[in-house]
């Protein structure tokens, strides 16, 4: 069993096959922390409008409040369960709260929204699996 659970989420199908595993897994009094993370764009070329960039980062950290919000309604209410958004690069932004977060476990789907076939890790899976210190349960689908 396990006391802290980190949860990434993407807001695919795949991910909620997630919630089983760390119900499974997670120590009668431990925590769960559900992570979704918006990607962040930035103004490269002078032909970029500052005001659509900055739309199109609401819209992922939107998105990604939505993913957590969902997945934490997976949970029954006594589940001790930590809903966290940031913003950032997926896999490296796992990573780091893992470790930030002193977390136990590290549960991630194998296909995320990507659509990769379902022999094939996803490449945040992946990174997060190479670069981790964390132990990681890869979730296939």
């Amino acid at each position: 069993m396990f006391d802290k659970i980190l949860l990434p989420t993407d807001g695919s199908e795949f991910s909620e096959q997630e919630v089983r595993r760390a119900i499974k897994a997670l120590s009668d009094d431990g925590e769960i922390i559900i992570l979704s993370v918006a990607t962040k764009l930035e103004v490269a070329t002078a032909f970029q409008s500052r005001k659509a960039i900055a739309n199109m980062n609401e819209k992922f950290l939107n998105e990604a409040r939505e993913n957590v919000e969902h997945m934490a309604s997976r949970f029954d209410e006594h589940v001790n369960v930590r809903k966290m958004v940031e913003e950032g690069i997926p896999s490296e932004t796992i990573v780091r709260v893992a470790e930030e977060e002193d977390v136990d476990l590290i549960i991630i789907s194998a296909s995320g929204k990507s659509g990769l076939h379902r022999f094939f890790i996803g490449s945040v899976a992946e990174k997060v699996l190479k670069n981790s210190e964390r132990d990681v349960l890869l979730v296939h689908n």
